[in-house]
């Protein structure tokens, strides 16, 4: 918005400029055509009108820019602006940071900075870049003496209040309110105190009620006090001689306090350790007394009970030995009566596996009668099975040739007979006639 405003004031002041030259130009010819003609060098030369009509016009277009320019007000950061009317007077209300615009010509805005102000007074810290080399602050103590201040105070313009504060208050405040009010403050104050409680004693009491007082004073006017700092005190010089005796003395008063203090506590301490030492000796003896006295008396009943304990260990290893004994004796029956019971035991598996064994046979027996019986009817029946049964038991050993029936069976009988003479033959027949002795008898 600046760079706009610098535009608007460069054209308008343009124009401005080229509606005066057009007819100072225009002027400037007719004068020098005046000239000519007075030297003969024109003998007739008409001399040319000014022209008023467009110049004019550029100045008064000139303005528009110009009014518009002056229209606009940037106020810039941390500062508030208060409109002054050359009709009304201040305006109310404030104007903070930021683009305004205002009544060309009638109204104008007054600025004031809003951040943080220090009023110091005397030589501030070291290293403070805002404190004033001026002289302290000199107010008088209740005893009449003048005492020099370093005082700072903190504080800011109330934004709410800036009309006031330019309609009514002095200007600059910071220059022409602050510092009598300060001033006034501390030297309405200061009178109640003396300067001892002013320098130690009530120093921080001093300053708060000092604060308080600049506070309120200042807050009625439109001004924030952040804080009221003071950092130095400047005593009489002869006061402070005296004073500075007067703290050695009590220093040398307080030194001599601390060594009879130490001295008494030292002579205190050495009473206590003798006395501790007694009584620990004390303690000693009568500790070794008693614990003779106490081993004595251990000794004494040791003996008297040293023959019942033997008596009772003798007792119970006799009581041990007989319980070994008889435990000895219960196993030894234990392991009899164990050994019985495995003999029992083995007899009767053996007896079990004797009768299944025969159980066993006998019914192979039966088996093997029933289907010899059986095998005989069947036989009796068809006795061209016996060529069949000849020819299955022997497949693996002969070659079987079946004849007719007519041939009454000679050449089988025949066949038989001589494969039955064979080695193995008859060693296969004579274990079959062997597990079937009774059904073969009966063929």
């Amino acid at each position: 918005m600046n760079a706009l405003k610098l535009l608007l004031t460069m054209a308008g002041v343009l124009l401005l400029a080229t509606a005066v030259a057009i007819p100072l130009y225009t002027l400037w010819l007719r004068i020098r055509a005046a000239r000519r003609k007075a030297s003969g060098e024109i003998e007739r030369m008409e001399p040319e009108e000014i022209a008023w009509r467009g110049p004019l016009a550029l100045a008064i277009v000139a303005c528009l820019p110009l009014l518009v320019a002056s229209s606009i007000v940037v106020i810039p950061s941390g500062m508030g602006g208060v409109r002054v009317s050359q009709l009304s007077g201040t305006l109310p209300g404030t104007l903070y940071p930021g683009v305004h615009f205002v009544t060309p010509l009638t109204e104008k805005i007054e600025t004031f900075d809003l951040r943080d102000h220090l009023f110091t007074t005397g030589i501030a810290e070291e290293g403070s870049k805002t404190a004033t080399q001026g002289n302290n602050l000199i107010v008088q103590s209740r005893e009449g003496l003048n005492i020099g201040l370093a005082v700072t105070v903190r504080y800011r313009l109330d934004p709410n209040k800036l009309d006031s504060v330019q309609a009514h208050m002095p200007q600059p405040v910071d220059k022409e309110l602050v510092p009598p009010v300060v001033a006034s403050a501390w030297r309405e104050l200061t009178p109640a105190y003396t300067v001892q409680e002013i320098f130690s004693t009530k120093r921080e009491e001093v300053r708060a009620k000092a604060s308080e007082i600049i506070t309120r004073k200042l807050g009625s006017d439109g001004i924030f006090v952040e804080e009221v700092m003071l950092s130095d005190i400047q005593l009489p010089a002869e006061y402070a001689k005296g004073l500075e005796g007067l703290l050695l003395k009590e220093q040398e008063d307080d030194q001599l306090g601390v060594v009879t203090d130490i001295q008494q506590k030292q002579v205190r301490v050495a009473e206590l350790q003798a006395e501790a030492e007694a009584v620990q000796k004390v303690k000693e003896a009568e500790g070794e007394a008693q614990s003779k006295v106490v081993e004595a008396k251990g000794e004494a009943d040791a003996m008297q009970y040293t023959l019942p304990l033997k008596e009772k260990q003798i007792e119970q290893s006799k009581l041990e030995a007989e319980a070994h004994k008889e435990t000895t004796i219960q196993n030894a029956e234990a392991d009899a009566e164990a050994k019985v019971i495995d003999s029992k035991a083995e007899l009767q598996r053996r007896n079990l596996m004797a009768d299944a064994e025969a159980s066993r046979v006998r019914l192979m027996a039966s088996a093997n009668a029933e289907r010899m019986t059986s095998e005989a009817a069947l036989l009796n029946k068809s006795p061209l099975l016996i060529n069949k049964i000849i020819a299955e038991r022997l497949s693996d050993k002969i070659q079987v040739v079946m004849v007719p029936s007519d041939g009454k069976f000679f050449f089988a009988n025949d066949v038989f007979k001589s494969m039955a003479n064979t080695p193995v033959v008859k060693q296969e027949m004579d274990s079959e006639s062997g597990s079937d002795s009774a059904p073969a008898s009966g063929h």
